[in-house]
This record gives structure tokens, sequence and C-alpha cells, in this order.
């Protein structure tokens, strides 16, 4: 049976520091209104597609969270699912979010939330030098030399940029500055959508040593759109390959940083034995971008960009205090990356030296836990139309809201797996009800879920993925809604092209309060390393 763990011992046990997966299976929305500090989100609608990947080792300790009284039983059905997996150590916070916050202790909104308070730690500690808008305009309009670096993965830059940004993610920076900047006169800007990703980038190239000024954009996109000037979108442009002198001068400047942060190497042996130890979780971690990821890699190497690995530590780490190690092509990204790690107190990071076959091609795929052996019944694309037209079907849609608000099946009615199969009944009447997801996995997972309700259940075979294939139409919007759209939580830009200038503004003071909020809490402890002036190369 699961057992409690006040909220006084959950405290001390984080502040140790050894392994914990604290996991809210409440859903991201919900999450994203409050949780703790280094909770991570794990949606009981979704554990068994992120469960495997984040918390990999069965007998690690684990503590679920929910709100009191448990959400609809998310604690029992969440242990119960865990412990189908194999997953042993298991326990509940007593008294849930509001035990929590009624012990004294802080409660955070947002997500990704240590990783946004560490880079406001770091801009602070180390005073990164920033811009404003109009003070990056007034350079435009002076004609002066300078070039702008966007560190967010190109999907984000694809959608909005500052006019003029070249796409350069995160650990990329350092690797490719020397042939994107080679003049030293030449300012280099670093912005991303916001805050933390421009302080990082900024400060990364700071740490290397590079000879050029460096400085973050204030607030980013964000910032750009609040000073009333247009962003640009569509845009394409990104880094090219590194030049051998350029990435010969990247890792000589990483190899600098590597020293000044103490980041220990490991070897390929050693490596091996460590993933084979029982009783101590590792993570092995590839920072470089999807391309490269994808072209060939170590097996079983999850694939991390570094910048979004710093950015958003929680989405693929779930494990606090396990060993993490970093590996790439040359080390260069790797050391970079795990420089910041450890100012982050991650206190087992290391590099993988060079060498160690290359095993694995294509992009990553977490393993989905819970898959049933049996296929569902299904129904074709061609047979689901057919169903639809005659009126004798209905389809609930168990994708993420956002993608649901995006396009969906005609008709199809936004439902969350995790509160099946009460909402179901919000659902017209119909001889049969279709589940979908993207890929379909999702819904196959539903399905004695659904069940459960009374009504005869079918899949969409393939998906909506299927249904777009096919060239059949999508509606857009919140057309047919079984729940709240609370799965997810919403970026100021997600649901309005020009973005919600309000939801931007509540957003940028959310993310420097964090300071003082991150202090009170007491449970993280940032690194502050002495300045040190790292020689130009």
């Amino acid at each position: 049976m699961t057992q409690g763990i006040s909220p006084a011992a959950l405290r001390e046990t984080i502040i140790a520091g050894g392994e914990l997966a604290l996991l809210d299976l409440r859903e991201g929305g919900v999450f994203a209104d409050g949780h703790l500090l280094f909770a991570i989100s794990m949606p009981l609608s979704r554990l068994e597609f992120r469960i495997d990947g984040l918390v990999p080792r069965r007998d690690v300790p684990i503590v679920l969270c929910a709100d009191e009284p448990d959400d609809d039983g998310l604690i029992a059905k969440g242990a119960t699912r865990l412990a189908g997996f194999g997953y042993t150590d298991l326990s509940f916070l007593e008294g849930g979010l509001t035990g929590w916050a009624e012990a004294g202790f802080e409660v955070f909104s947002g997500v990704n939330v240590p990783s946004k308070a560490f880079g406001e730690f770091i801009e602070t500690t180390y005073d990164t030098p920033r811009i404003t808008a109009d003070q990056l305009q007034a350079m435009a309009d002076g004609g002066e030399n300078f070039i702008i670096l966007d560190s967010r993965p190109f999907a984000e830059f694809h959608r909005m940029n500052i006019p003029g940004g070249i796409d350069v993610p995160g650990c990329e920076l350092v690797y490719r500055v020397a042939d994107m900047a080679p003049d030293p006169e030449t300012t280099v800007v670093v912005n991303c959508a916001g805050r933390t990703r421009s302080i990082i980038g900024a400060q990364s190239l700071i740490n290397a040593g590079i000879p050029n000024r460096v400085i973050a954009l204030e607030n980013g996109t964000m910032g750009w759109h609040l000073a009333g000037y247009v962003l640009e979108r569509g845009q394409d442009r990104m880094f090219a390959a590194a030049s051998d002198q350029g990435a010969a001068q990247a890792r000589s400047r990483a190899d600098a940083v590597a020293a000044r942060f103490a980041v220990p190497l490991v070897d390929p042996a050693t490596l091996s034995r460590w993933r084979a130890e029982a009783g101590r979780t590792t993570f092995l971690l590839d920072v470089r971008d999807a391309p490269e990821y994808a072209a060939g890699h170590l097996a079983g190497a999850i694939h991390a960009p570094g910048g979004q690995l710093v950015q958003a530590t929680d989405e693929y780490v779930g494990v606090r205090g396990a060993r993490l190690v970093l590996t790439d092509n040359d080390g260069a990204r790797a050391k970079m990356t795990a420089s910041w790690l450890i100012q982050m107190d991650w206190r087992d990071v290391h590099v993988l030296e060079a060498g160690g076959e290359t095993l694995e091609t294509g992009p990553y795929r977490p393993r989905i836990l819970g898959l049933p052996d049996a296929e569902p019944d299904s129904v074709s694309v061609e047979e689901l139309a057919a169903l639809l037209d005659a009126g004798e079907a209905v389809v609930a849609d168990l994708a993420n809201s956002l993608a649901y608000y995006k396009g969906h099946i005609p008709g199809a009615w936004f439902a969350i797996r995790s509160r099946m199969p009460d909402n179901l009944a919000k659902l017209p009447d119909a001889a049969l009800l279709v589940l979908t997801s993207k890929h379909g996995d999702l819904a196959r997972l539903a399905v004695s879920e659904a069940a459960a309700s009374g009504r005869r259940v079918k899949l969409l075979r393939g998906g909506s993925d299927a249904w777009v294939v096919a060239g059949k139409p999508l509606e857009s919007g919140f057309t047919h809604i079984a729940d709240h759209t609370d799965d997810r939580w919403y970026k100021p830009y997600d649901l309005e092209e020009e973005g919600d200038s309000a939801a931007m503004e509540a957003y940028l003071t959310w993310e420097v309060d964090l300071v003082g909020q991150i202090e009170r809490d007491g449970t993280a402890q940032f690194k502050v390393f002495p300045p040190k002036k790292i020689p130009n190369g």
C-alpha cells in the first residue's frame, strides 16, 4: 500500500539531495497554476508516454502529488498504474498541495520553474549585460555592427523572430559564434521568447571568453512586441555547419569553461558500468541538435538539446539527484551544457570522453508503457467518414487542447483521458464512440476507460494523422468541449497570432519575481563561482 509522507519530511528529503522523483499527476494546466518547485508534471492521462524516459529505474523513490482532497483518486490510480509497470518505492504527499501550503512552504506557478528561476539568478549574480528593444532598434537605425542570434529551437524561431535574427539554439552558440561573428568588433545580441535563454545564451558566450561584446535582449520577442515593433514570421535563417577552425575555437573555449566549473569527464567503460549499476539512476543525454542526433547516436541516449536541457531540465530528467552524463561529437557543447547544470546544483554531472560507437540512428522515441498486446477494434478513415455522415458515430479526440484547437475532425469532442468515463456523458448519443489521438497510441491506451461508460468503442486506425494524410477536412477552435482545457499551460502567444500583451507582461513579471520566491522556498541551492577571466581564443 502506498505510504504517506508529511510536507516537512518531504522538504527535508528534497534538501538532502538523494534521488527522488516527485511526480505531480494533475493535468499540465492545473500543475501550472501551483506546484512544488521540483515537482515533475506527470499527468495521469499521459503517464505511460513519459514515465519510462523520465524515471527509468523501477526502484527509485517516488512521491506522488495531487491536491487535497485527492483529485478524483489520482493518487490511487497513479500508484496502481506505476506498480503495474514495476515501480516499487511509492509514497504520496500527505495533504497534497493544500497541505504543503498550509505547512508554510512555497507553491510555484508556471512551468520549468527551477530553470527559469536559475536564469534570473544568473542575471542577478553576474549582471549579464542587456539592452531593451528600443535600444536594439536604435542600434539598427544607427547602422551599428551587430548580429542577432536567436537561442530558441527552430520551430519557435520559425513562428516569430526579431527582424534579422538567425536561429542558433542554446548550446550551439559557442560552437557556431566564431564562424557567424568572426569580426571581434561585431556586437552579438542574444534573444529568446522571454528572458531565460537570452540570459543563459549571452552569459555562455561571455563565460567562453569570445572577444566580441555580448548582450542579451531584455524580454526577448515578447519585449519586442510590447515595445510596438513588428516581428518576422516564417523565417528559416539558421546556423551553418561549423568550420574546422570554428569548431577548434569552440573546443578550446569550452575546455576553459569546463576547467572553471570543474566539469568531470567519464570514459565509455565507466559509463557502461554506471548504466548497469543497481540503486543509481544514470541518464545519458545527447545535447546536439535533432538532425545530428538522428544521423547517429549512442544506444539509449536521450535527445536533450543543450539549450533546452538548461531551459527545461524537468522535461528531460525526472529524478532529482540522478547522475547525468552528457555527450556530443567532440565535447564542446556537452561541456558548455554541463557547466550550467553544475551551477544549477546537479551534483553528479559528467561529460563523456570522445569515443564510443554510434549504434543507433533516427529520432528519439520514448518507450510507451502499457500498450495492449491485442489490437483494439478500429475503423479506417473512410469508414469513420461514412459513419459520421450517417450520424452513427461520435468522435472523442484525446489530443492536447492546443492541438485540438488548431485542427480536429469536424464534430469531434475534446476529452481528457484521465477524466473518463465521466466526461463522455457530455457527448451526444451515437451507436459508436470512436477514439482518436495524434498517432492513435493515446487513444489505444484509453479504450478500457472509455468502455467503462457503457458505450461501444472503437479506435480510428492511424489516429488523426491518418485523417489528415487522407486529405479529409479539419475544423479549428474549441468547438465541442467535454472538459476544461486545463491539460496544458498556454504561452501568451499560443492562441493569438500577435500574442496576448497582458499575458506577456504578466509572464515577464513572473519570471523576474522568481528570484525572491526561490530564496523564500530555500530548497534550491544554485552555485556561485568566483568571476574568472577566460582568455580569448
